[in-house]
């Protein structure tokens, strides 16, 4: 019977759901066209780069606060887990990986300086590294995380470190995260370069701090 009730609660929120989406009134304001028409001071070419981190600057900024967080709250909770047994791994599936971890860092820089002027960027760049770090890990060429080391953890805070800084020094022009046209591309590179690495790294620290082993190193 409780079954029955949970089934038949979660049909009704879907329909209501459902309805409530095609009850929208449509759009007062056309936000492509008001993309379109600044998108030459953004200092990219791609709409959605320029959204992410030119006009919606304070939006972004804050999901990297989110997501450095939750792993400084990892960090700070200090999780144990348990050691696992787990069978050796094939040699065949090592040698693979080593062969894929190269070629996943070079799709992750290309997706980092594509990120300008078509679909890419910090975000997509840094879930391929992070990728890349756990298949190493799954085949037992990339240890779990015990205790991060001091350069590790700059890594993990460096990105965000970086998006902060350009933002304050922006506030010369009397507003933060408002780039001077003229330097806008360059900045968004550094930031998206910085974001790459520690978006990387808290992706990845997210599943090897909580699958680490006894004795596993930093």
């Amino acid at each position: 019977m409780k079954r029955l009730l949970v089934v038949l609660g979660a049909v009704c929120f879907v329909v209501l759901l459902l309805g409530a989406m095609f009850d929208l009134a449509p759009a007062s304001v056309q936000l492509h066209a008001a993309v379109a028409a600044n998108l030459p001071a953004s200092g990219v070419e791609h709409p959605v780069t320029a959204v992410l981190l030119n006009f919606r600057g304070y939006d972004t900024l804050l999901e990297i606060a989110v997501l450095l967080l939750a792993m400084i709250v990892i960090l700070a909770t200090g999780i144990d887990t348990a050691a696992d047994v787990r069978p050796s791994v094939n040699p065949v599936l090592q040698a693979l990986a080593k062969l894929a971890a190269p070629l996943m860092i070079m799709v992750a820089v290309y997706l980092l300086w594509a990120g300008a002027f078509r679909p890419g960027g910090a975000f997509q760049a840094g879930a391929v590294l992070a990728a890349a770090a756990v298949l190493l890990h799954l085949v037992e060429l990339l240890p779990g995380w015990q205790s991060p080391s001091t350069r590790l953890r700059l890594g993990l805070a460096g990105g965000f470190l970086v998006f902060l800084a350009v933002g304050a020094g922006s506030l010369m022009r009397g507003a933060l995260l408002e780039y001077p046209p003229e330097h806008a591309g360059r900045l968004i590179l550094l930031v998206e370069s910085g974001l790459t690495v520690s978006l990387g790294l808290i992706l990845a620290g997210l599943f090897l701090l909580l699958s680490r082993d006894d004795g596993d190193g930093p």
